[in-house]
């Protein structure tokens, strides 16, 4: 059956049953801040689930499209390597909103299998929440399964919720097992667990029972109305029914695996190294594809960051495939061939999609040659350059140099056993950037040096100059001072309305034209007390110049708009945190730009989160109170006695300016500033950070930027927090307790491949010779785990980096319980050994029993005393198999 077909009858099934078909919503949720992309099928209709949207329906089916890219399991960096992993996929699911409840869904899941789709009913095992009665009994009474066939799970497997509050309850999960005949039978609950970790059990379907509330304080109270959130993942349905042994190998992928093989100009072979390249390429053009199809463009950040991230993996596997020039275009192509059909927006934005493509591969084929020489000098392979660590400042290289994403240098680092030093990557970056900010400084000191007035034409030696910038931003004017400095020409003007960098606002942009000729203004500086504009003239000005001659000056109206939104926002922002913080907090620095502020003020300890969020709200509600801003100018000291605040580092005259908001603020300034602190719209923090001892720094942004920056970084910490199945404001801390098991496993591994450290001892290692003159290398070893999931880990990496080899794991998990796993070379598997072989007679030497894959086992052991005698038995056993006597 084809997935097309399988895609039509769960629709058409559905549709018989009273439910409305729903076309698939965007990959990028229209109203959605949670997500980064929609992930899940019930994504378009999490309002309808909490009650804050009623539709004219109240059952669905829908067919989803989905994008899962790295995040808290790694899914980026399994696609290729598994079955099972890919980065865009089909979720077939079923709804109900408050209409059927658990007896329907099973009922409908049971019969779609069993009767739509003809699956084997005896091969169907089915998982409910272990304290989900009702379910346990409605699956046997409503498909006949006998109760051991039913696994009753704990929260981890069986329980599903939204986010640590709201929606939530427990679900039951259909699965197929996938063992041939003479391995049937029904397995205990821990070696179903064990079996479906190995791949042996495929889950087909999950059945959420949304039933329940879940309040701030943990509780449970049952919803009024409960309801049914179902998701069936098409590729793996298309596997089973096509009797693949992967996803990849179904009708879905196997046209683009053959349109690389037909770049390439080399067959597909599933089980050689470089079938995880044409596997990466298949998988990342549907991925391609659909992102570029629904809006998304490649950048460096947010959404755009996730796509060229995936566009580049492409590329690199294109390489390991020896290719040169773009594949992944080839193959995008290919998904537009054959997925249109159901998705007529990819026929429709094809020539957008290739010409995307194209570019972006070209452009990372153009330093890709030059960063894998580097990559391989930094991390040969097999060596140990450095302790087996790449420095910050190479990892910077290979980023700044040939465009290698951080996180790209990390994947192809652990294939070859080494870490990335991420710290010292910041520190390189932050030098850069400092290095940039001093270039710039040394550009203004020399633009300083050549502005001299004694290096002007003067054409007018007495006229003064009249700063109209506060009431006006368009004026005609008289210029009276010229400056040729190569294509650069600097003029004063009598009249000027152009602001010049000073007291953190930066300078104003914009144009100064006459009969025949142009100025675009680029910079603005002070020139012996006068404000003298900068930049590149079109057209010639009057010849001979020897007197003044006349021009407009109009300022750029937007650019100086944004700039004098965040100036008042600076008032404001100043004022709510001596109101929050107390009157110790001073201003210590500020930068005013169109796109941004920034704020340096004195205080001895980070703001808090409730700080930060008080701070902003205060200047919001100024901001919507809509006070006037109005100014004056007075003595220095009538306007300190007055009150107003003389900021850190400004030089004052006699006479100031005097920049009041009523009842909020009043200031000495000379920058520009709105009449209305309504006109700011809205104001938002982006950053609090520390400068130096006692003196922090607020970043923030306004108006029609800081809305964009707002949703954006909503959306990307909600799509964080959903990852990693936590709420927002603990994103941090959940962050930090992955990266210290991922140190901590990179720790482990590390150790047990090279048989050092306290975590991983080689107990017994051999060689066994073959009759060709080759060796296979035999290892067991004893290593230190949290869970099962680092021994498969281990595993991976073993089988990833070595050749004809057999490792035999013993493991000592937290829990005091030991565990064996034998993993086995895909090049021994293709000889006759097995890894279900082995483990069986290696633990059967501690007690215990075991079975599994050919390519990876596990057994259970019953004498923790005979482990070390177990893993030494195990040269013994492989040598029997690779003599063809079996055990």
């Amino acid at each position: 059956m084809t997935a097309a077909e399988i895609r039509a009858r769960f629709l058409a099934y559905f549709e018989g049953k009273g439910h409305e078909r729903v076309a698939s919503a965007s990959l990028v949720p229209a109203d959605d801040p949670t997500l980064l992309f929609t992930n899940a099928g019930m994504v378009q209709f999490k309002r309808v689930f909490l009650g804050d949207e009623r539709r004219s329906y109240r059952r669905a089916v829908t067919a989803q499209k989905c994008v899962r890219a790295g995040g808290k399991h790694n899914d980026l960096e399994q696609v290729g390597v598994t079955a099972r992993h890919h980065t865009f996929f089909e979720m077939l699911g079923n709804f109900s909103f408050g209409d059927y409840f658990k007896r329907d869904a099973i009922h409908f899941g049971w019969e779609f299998l069993t009767s739509e789709l003809a699956l084997d009913p005896g091969r169907i095992f089915v998982t409910v929440h272990q304290s989900d009665d009702e379910a346990f009994q409605l699956w046997q009474e409503i498909a006949g399964l006998d109760a051991s066939r039913i696994f009753r799970l704990g929260d981890r497997d069986n329980f599903w919720q939204m986010a640590d509050t709201g929606p939530c309850g427990p679900c039951s999960e259909l699965h197929y097992d996938l063992r041939p005949p003479s391995a049937g039978g029904v397995p205990t609950r821990e070696e179903f667990e064990a079996l479906g970790d190995e791949g042996s059990f495929l889950e087909l379907w999950n059945l959420v029972f949304m039933q329940y509330d879940r309040d701030a304080a943990g509780e449970l109270h049952p919803l009024p109305a409960p309801s049914i959130d179902t998701g069936a993942g098409l590729e793996r349905l298309a596997a089973v029914l096509q009797g693949a042994d992967s996803n990849y190998h179904t009708d879905l992928f196997r046209p683009l695996l053959d349109r690389v093989a037909d770049v390439v100009g080399r067959p597909y072979e599933p089980q050689a190294p470089s079938g995880v390249s044409y596997r990466v390429l298949a998988d990342h053009a549907r991925a391609v594809a659909f992102l570029l199809t629904d809006g998304v463009f490649p950048s460096n950040e947010g959404r755009g960051y996730v796509l060229r991230r995936i566009l580049r993996r492409g590329v690199r596997h294109a390489w390991l495939l020896d290719m040169r020039e773009p594949v992944l275009t080839e193959v995008v192509e290919e998904v537009v061939r054959t997925m249109s059909d159901v998705y007529p927006e990819l026929r429709d934005r094809k020539d957008h999609l290739l010409r995307t493509t194209r570019q972006e591969e070209e452009r990372f084929f153009a330093t890709i040659e030059g960063g894998m020489a580097r990559f391989d000098q930094v991390a040969p392979v097999g060596g140990s350059r450095g302790g087996k660590v790449i420095s910050g400042d190479e990892a910077f290289r290979l980023y700044d140099t040939f465009g290698f994403p951080l996180d790209l240098t990390e994947v192809m680092a652990r294939e070859r056993g080494y870490a990335v030093d991420e710290a010292g990557f910041e520190t390189a970056l932050e030098s850069q950037r400092a290095r940039s900010r001093a270039d710039r400084a040394e550009s203004g000191q020399e633009m300083e040096r050549i502005a001299g007035l004694q290096s002007w034409t003067l054409l007018d030696r007495t006229a003064p100059q009249a700063w109209i910038g506060w009431e006006a931003k368009d004026a005609a004017t008289t210029v009276v001072a010229v400056l040729a400095e190569g294509e650069r020409v600097g003029m004063i003007l009598r009249e000027n309305p152009f602001y010049a960098e000073a007291g953190g606002q930066v300078s104003d942009r914009g144009v100064v034209e006459g009969a025949g000729w142009r100025l675009d203004v680029e910079d603005v500086r002070k020139v012996e007390g006068r404000n003298a504009i900068f930049g590149r003239v079109e057209g010639e000005l009057p010849g001979g110049i020897g007197e003044p001659f006349p021009a407009r000056a109009s300022v750029a109206d937007g650019v100086r708009h944004d700039t004098e939104r965040n100036h008042t926002a600076t008032h404001l922002l100043h004022a709510a945190l001596r109101g929050i913080l107390g009157e110790h907090v001073t201003q210590r620095g500020s930068l005013v730009a169109p796109d941004r502020l920034r704020f340096d003020f004195s205080h001895p300890e980070p703001l808090t989160s409730l700080q930060l969020a008080a701070v902003e709200e205060e200047v919001n509600r100024r901001v919507w109170e809509d006070r006037g801003v109005r100014w004056r100018i007075t003595s220095k000291d009538e306007a300190l006695a007055s009150g107003a605040m003389a900021l850190f580092g400004e030089k004052y005259g006699d006479e100031v300016r005097v920049v009041e908001i009523p009842g909020v603020s009043r200031e000495l300034c000379g920058g520009t500033h709105l009449r209305h602190t309504g006109e700011i719209g809205l104001f938002t923090i982006t950053r609090e950070g520390g400068v130096a001892a006692g003196v922090r720094r607020i970043e923030a942004v306004t108006g029609p930027l800081a809305y964009s920056r707002l949703k954006g970084a909503e959306a990307e910490l909600a799509k964080l927090a959903d990852k990693l199945r936590t709420t927002p404001d603990a994103v941090s801390r959940r962050v930090d307790e992955l990266v210290a098991e991922r140190d901590s496993l990179t720790g482990l591994l590390a150790e047990a491949r090279i048989g050092g450290g306290a975590s991983g001892t080689i107990v017994h290692e051999a060689t066994v010779p073959l009759a060709n003159g080759t060796t296979v290398r035999y290892q067991g070893v004893r290593m230190r785990v949290r869970d099962a999931d680092d021994a498969r880990n281990f595993g991976d990496a073993f089988r990833a980096e070595a050749a004809l080899a057999v490792a035999a794991l013993a493991t000592e998990s937290p829990d005091g319980k030991p565990s064996l796993f034998v993993f086995v070379t895909d090049d021994l598997v293709g000889r006759g050994v097995k890894a279900g072989a082995l483990v069986r007679e290696i633990a059967a030497v501690a007690g215990g029993r075991g079975g599994g894959k050919a390519h990876m086992a596990q057994g259970g052991v019953e004498d923790p005393g005979k482990v070390d005698e177990a893993l030494q038995a195990g040269e013994a056993v492989l040598r029997q198999l690779l003599a063809g006597v079996a055990p």
